[in-house]
């Protein structure tokens, strides 16, 4: 179980990196979003391609993040019968549903959209709109995002075998952290202070 733990947190880390720094593919959608509107109020300029690549970035963002989402207990479940139950009771029912839903569901989704992405990226395929982009970048997103998620549905399910054993404290209990409004602020504030600081070094 110990190097089960090991594994376990290798991939919270990893989904931890994802989750905090796809963050950036939203800003870049709503920069994207506003050029576009801009330029094309101002010169009737405007492609498809600026509006396909702001669904790319969404959907990058939402799939990569899901993962990142079960990590930090934010996924959508219904408490009303759940929370009146003991901690052992939830923690087991977590471990059923990660077992027989969480992973066979993105075990499908795999078994579908490895073979879907790769038929994409060989035929090369357009979107059908005029001035359209490739579509194998965001078919990719799909396997990629549910791969991730399948990678901590099973480090979830790791912990909590890990805590009904006594090895671990809770792992259900959400840590105060930053939310990802201050975070993208304080990247940005760091960003303009080094760019700051390399005009004053010149």
């Amino acid at each position: 179980m110990h190097a089960l733990l090991k594994v376990s947190k290798a991939v919270d880390w990893l989904n931890t990196q994802i989750g905090k720094n796809v963050i950036w593919l939203i800003l870049a959608s709503t920069v994207i979003s506003a050029v576009n509107a801009t330029v094309r109020k101002a010169f009737n300029v405007s492609s498809n391609a600026y509006l396909e690549v702001q669904w790319y970035l969404f959907a990058a963002a939402f799939l990569l993040a899901s993962a990142y989402t079960l990590l930090n207990g934010e996924h959508v479940k219904i408490d009303v019968i759940y929370s009146r139950w003991s901690k052992r009771t939830q923690i087991w029912i977590d471990v059923l549903g990660f077992i027989f839903f969480l992973l066979p569901f993105c075990t499908a989704v795999l078994w579908f959209g490895i073979p879907f992405f790769l038929q994409g990226y060989r035929s090369n395929e357009v979107s059908p709109s005029a001035g359209g982009l490739i579509l194998w970048p965001v078919y990719a997103m799909m396997p990629l995002g549910f791969f991730l998620l399948m990678l901590q549905g099973i480090s979830e399910l790791i912990k909590r075998l890990a805590f009904l054993q006594g090895l671990i404290p809770d792992p259900t209990l959400k840590k105060v952290e930053k939310t990802a409004e201050e975070e993208l602020a304080e990247a940005i504030q760091k960003l303009a202070e080094e760019k700051a600081a390399k005009a004053n070094a010149a």
